[in-house]
């Protein structure tokens, strides 16, 4: 199993059916509004975005290797369920570390944006109707 083509697959139905083998135990999780370790606490994240998101899409723009870091360029996209149903756009990174077995042990999310600005973008869909 190649781990690169497993993640591209994974984004492209993101948060739908994640190969959830791909992580250790333990993995690190951090974004700017959580951080974590465990992976059922992470697959409890992926769980909640498909609960309360609507029509979610992950763009992955690159992923490469070097070594055991993978560094992925990506957007993701949903509409809130709010009544006007904002679409909401969040451009960023990740980087992550794989161990010995190659497993991911560190998930990292880097913003391209502020927690402000994924607000505002919820507040200024309304003058866009």
């Amino acid at each position: 199993m190649d781990i690169i083509e497993t993640l591209k697959a994974d984004y492209q139905k993101f948060p739908t059916d994640q190969t959830y083998s791909l992580y250790a135990k333990d993995i690190y999780f951090k974004d700017p509004l959580n951080e974590f370790r465990g992976l059922e606490r992470y697959k409890m994240m992926i769980r909640l975005i498909s609960i309360f998101f609507l029509n979610i899409r992950m763009d992955l723009h690159d992923i490469h290797r070097s070594g055991d870091t993978i560094k992925m360029r990506w957007t993701l996209n949903w509409n809130t369920p709010l009544p006007w149903k904002p679409r909401i756009a969040i451009p960023g990174c990740s980087e992550l570390q794989l161990n010995a077995e190659q497993l991911i042990i560190s998930h990292i999310d880097y913003w391209d944006c502020s927690r402000l600005n994924v607000l505002k973008q919820h507040v200024l869909s309304t003058k866009n109707r």
